[in-house]
């Protein structure tokens, strides 16, 4: 039977395994969502959505689409894994023992496993559940939260956390704070500014996005209104609407493709 040091170097390399093909689902995910949410600034979009569900359907009208939906499915149920390997037994890091990080660990593996088995249904044929549209989602949820007692107050709060998280991503990006687990300090300075250039472009797009849809649920409390709640892509759509125009959305577009890009080298380099 192996021991205890041989447990540890395969949970250790499983995880490694986990985290890197995850966030390279991650990436591929946020990179399509970049590209459909510009086509509707641009004036397109081909009917797909610019969310997680518009992404999946894009990438499987690719030649080889449904692989590359199955490897998308199952990187994500990587990242999944990754996220529960944390929440039990701590992230890396100084404070990846602490109960806060373990809790927000716990939060994102049942985020991730709701994904990877809406991915995974899409790859299985479940095309109306697999894909999913993030702003039915939205408001579906919102309406049962409003039908609850207090349900009012409950979904302003939800919107508020979500504002909230939104804003704690664009400190965060605009900080640099990601550095912390980065391992690049062996790679050439144009390599270091490449990454600083989509950690922050990315990350301030991204947060951006998590604090309209926290507004939009914070609307729909204060409304009692289900119909204002926004998913992803009404949400990058409203960009559109404002006085900045369709240049904004755009803008916002090209961020989140940064994103994508920015997961792939956290794929490389993430210390997990």
């Amino acid at each position: 039977m192996p021991d205890g040091g041989e447990v540890r170097a395969a949970r250790g390399t499983g995880t490694v395994v986990a985290a890197r093909v995850g966030l390279t689902a991650r990436g591929v995910i946020y990179l399509l969502v970049g590209v459909l949410a510009l086509r509707v600034a641009l004036g397109g979009g081909g009917g797909k959505e610019a969310d997680r569900g518009g992404a999946v359907e894009e990438l499987a009208d690719k030649p080889l689409g449904g692989v590359l939906v199955w490897a998308v499915g199952i990187g994500l149920v990587g990242m999944a894994l990754w996220r529960l390997s944390e929440a039990v037994f701590g992230a890396a890091g100084p404070d990846g023992g602490k109960a806060r990080e373990r809790l927000f660990s716990a939060v994102r593996f049942v985020f991730y496993c709701v994904v990877a088995g809406t991915v995974l249904a899409f790859a299985a044929g479940e095309r109306e559940s697999g894909a999913g549209s993030t702003d039915e989602r939205s408001r579906d949820v919102t309406t049962r939260m409003l039908g609850w007692p207090g349900g009012q107050w409950l979904v302003a709060a939800a919107g508020v956390a979500v504002a909230v998280t939104g804003v704690w991503i664009v400190v965060r990006a605009a900080t640099r704070a990601y550095r912390e687990d980065l391992r690049t300090a062996g790679t050439s300075p144009a390599v270091r500014r490449a990454v600083d250039v989509l950690g922050v472009g990315g990350g301030c797009s991204r947060g951006i996005v998590f604090a309209a849809v926290g507004g939009s649920a914070i609307q729909a409390a204060v409304a009692y209104d289900p119909a204002r709640a926004k998913g992803l892509d009404d949400t990058l759509r409203a960009f559109a609407e404002t006085p900045a125009g369709p240049w904004l959305l755009a803008v916002v577009a090209v961020g989140l493709g940064m994103f994508g890009l920015f997961c792939f080298a956290m794929a490389r380099w993430r210390n997990v």
